[in-house]
C-alpha cells in the first residue's frame, strides 16, 4: 500500500551527484528510509499476523476501515497544525513517538484486547495505526518536502529512499518472521522509529528558512470559494473522483489481505518468506517503471493512462480469482510494478492539464486523497467480510465487476486531455492562461 501526498515541489536542488556529496541530503533520505520501513512493515506482514493470532477477515478489514476513518478525520487538523508550526519538528516529533510504541502496542495492548473483544481490538488498533501512518505520512511528506527547498536539495531524491527502505525492510521482515518469530516484526517497526526519530532530531534547517515559515511566508495562492465551486461542478472532476474511489481504493483493498490468500495457495516452500521476496522484486521493478511512466502516459494521455491502470487491475484481481498457481499468484503481485507508477503519474498529468491551477494541490487532495480514503474505509469491511462468507475467489470476482463498472462510468464522464499542454496554462473552463503550479505526487 502506498501513501500518496500533494505540495508544491522543491525549486531549489541540483544533480543527484551534488545532493549525495552533502551530509543533510543523507539525513533527510534517512528519515525517509526509515519512516516507511515502518510503513512497509505493516502494510506487507499485518495481514498474516493477525490471522495468525486468530482475527477473521472480516475484522482485519475493519482495521484498514477504521485506519481510512482516522486519517480522513486528522489529516486536515495535521495539515493545519504543520501549517502553523512550519518547520518545527514537534508534530513530525509526536509520528515518530507514536511510531516507537508499535513493538509494545502488538506485545502487550494489542493481544489482552483480542481476547477481550476482537471487534474492539481492530478499532483501537486502526485507530493506533492511522496515528502512525494514514494520517502521519501526510506530516512526514509536509515538513520534508519544506526542508529539502530550506536546505537546496531536490526533494525526489530524498524521497527515492523511502522505495528503497520499501523493497529491502521487505525482505528483512520475511526473513525475522521465519528465522526469529512473527512478533520480532514489530520490535523492528519500533527500532526503525527510533532510529527516526535521532536522524530528526539532528536534521538541520536554515535558521532564516525556519523563521519564514513559521511566519507564514510562502507562496500558496488563495483561491476563491467560486473556484472550488467550478471545481465540483466540472463533470470532469466528478469523473476522476468516481475513478479513484473505486479504483485507486480497491487497489489498497485488493492488497490489504492478498499475503493470506498467497499462502493458502503456495504448496511448496515457506510462503511468508517468499511473499517477503516478491513484494522486495515488485518494489524495485517499480522504481524502474517510474523512469518511463512519465513518457508513456505523455504518449497517450493521462485518461487513458488512467484507464490503462484500472484494466490492469482488473486483470490482477481477476486473474487471481481463477488461476491460482505460485507460478501465477507471482506475476499477479509483480503486475502491480506497473499499475502503481502509471496511476501516480496519469493522475498528477491529469489533475494539471485539466484543472484550474490555482487549485491543483485542492483538487488532488479532494480528487485523489479523500477519494481514495474513502473508497478504502467503504469498501474495506465490506470486501473483508466476502473473504470469510463467499471466499477469496469470489469476492475477487466482484471486485472485478465494481473496477469495470466504475471505470466505463468515469470514462464517460471524464473529458480527454490529449490535447492539452500542461506547460500551456490552459484550464478546463477556456479561462484565461496561467503559468501552472506542477502537482508532486508520491507513493
Amino acid at each position: 500500500m502506498s501513501a500518496p501526498t500533494a505540495s508544491t515541489p522543491a525549486t531549489g536542488g541540483g544533480s543527484i551527484l551534488a545532493s549525495l556529496k552533502r551530509g543533510v541530503f543523507w539525513n533527510y533520505g534517512g528519515l525517509y528510509f526509515f519512516y516507511f520501513a515502518i510503513w512497509q512493515i505493516f502494510f506487507s506482514f499485518h495481514g498474516l499476523w493477525l490471522s495468525e493470532k486468530g482475527m477473521g477477515e472480516g475484522n482485519i478489514g475493519l482495521i484498514n476501515t477504521v485506519m481510512a476513518i482516522t486519517a480522513l478525520c486528522l489529516q486536515p487538523l495535521y495539515g493545519y497544525l504543520q501549517d502553523r508550526l512550519g518547520l518545527k519538528k514537534n508534530l513530525f516529533a509526536f509520528v515518530v513517538l507514536c511510531g516507537a510504541m508499535v513493538g509494545p502496542f502488538f506485545a502487550f495492548v494489542f493481544p489482552p484486547l483480542m481476547e477481550w473483544s476482537m471487534v474492539g481490538a481492530a478499532v483501537v488498533g486502526g485507530m493506533f495505526m492511522a496515528l502512525v501512518l494514514l494520517a502521519g505520512v501526510s506530516v512526514v511528506e509536509a515538513f520534508n518536502e519544506r526542508a529539502s527547498r530550506a536546505n537546496e536539495f531536490e526533494y525526489g531524491h530524498a524521497r527515492l529512499f523511502g522505495s528503497i527502505a520499501g523493497g529491502t525492510i521487505t525482505l528483512v521482515a520475511g526473513w525475522m518472521w521465519a528465522n526469529v518469530n512473527p512478533d520480532s516484526i514489530w520490535w523492528a517497526a519500533s527500532f526503525c522509529a527510533i532510529v527516526l526519530g535521532a536522524l530528526l532530531f539532528v536534521a538541520k534547517v536554515p535558521d532564516q528558512a525556519k523563521q519564514s515559515a513559521a511566519a507564514g511566508e510562502s507562496s500558496t495562492t488563495k483561491v476563491s470559494k467560486d473556484t472550488i465551486k467550478r471545481l465540483f461542478t466540472d463533470r470532469s472532476f466528478v469523473g476522476f473522483v468516481v475513478l479513484m474511489f473505486g479504483t485507486a481504493a480497491l487497489y489498497d483493498v485488493f492488497d490489504q489481505q492478498f499475503s493470506i490468500y498467497f499462502a493458502q495457495h503456495v504448496n511448496h516452500g515457506d510462503p511468508v518468506t517468499l511473499f517477503s521476496q516478491v513484494v522486495t522484486i515488485q518494489i524495485f521493478l517499480e522504481a524502474a517503471v517510474m523512469l518511463v511512466a512519465p513518457w508513456f502516459v505523455n504518449k497517450i494521455g493521462a485518461k487513458r493512462g488512467l484507464q490503462l491502470f484500472a484494466a490492469i487491475l482488473v486483470v490482477r484481481v481477476l486473474g487471481s480469482a481463477l488461476v491460482t498457481t505460485t507460478e501465477a499468484l507471482i506475476a499477479w503481485r509483480l503486475l502491480a510494478a506497473i499499475e502503481m507508477p502509471l496511476m501516480l503519474v496519469s493522475v498528477m498529468k491529469y489533475i494539471t492539464r485539466m484543472f484550474d491551477v490555482r487549485i491543483s494541490a485542492t483538487a488532488y487532495m479532494l480528487g485523489f486523497g479523500v477519494a481514495k480514503s474513502l473508497g478504502v474505509a467503504a469498501f474495506s469491511l465490506p470486501f473483508g467480510q466476502a473473504y470469510e462468507s463467499i471466499g477469496f475467489a469470489n469476492a475477487y470476482l466482484v471486485m472485478s465487476v465494481v473496477i469495470v463498472a466504475v471505470t466505463v462510468i468515469a470514462s464517460f464522464l471524464m473529458r480527454s486531455d490529449k490535447d492539452r499542454d500542461a506547460s500551456s496554462g490552459e484550464l478546463s473552463d477556456g479561462g484565461a492562461d496561467e503559468q501552472r503550479e506542477p502537482v508532486l505526487v508520491t507513493a
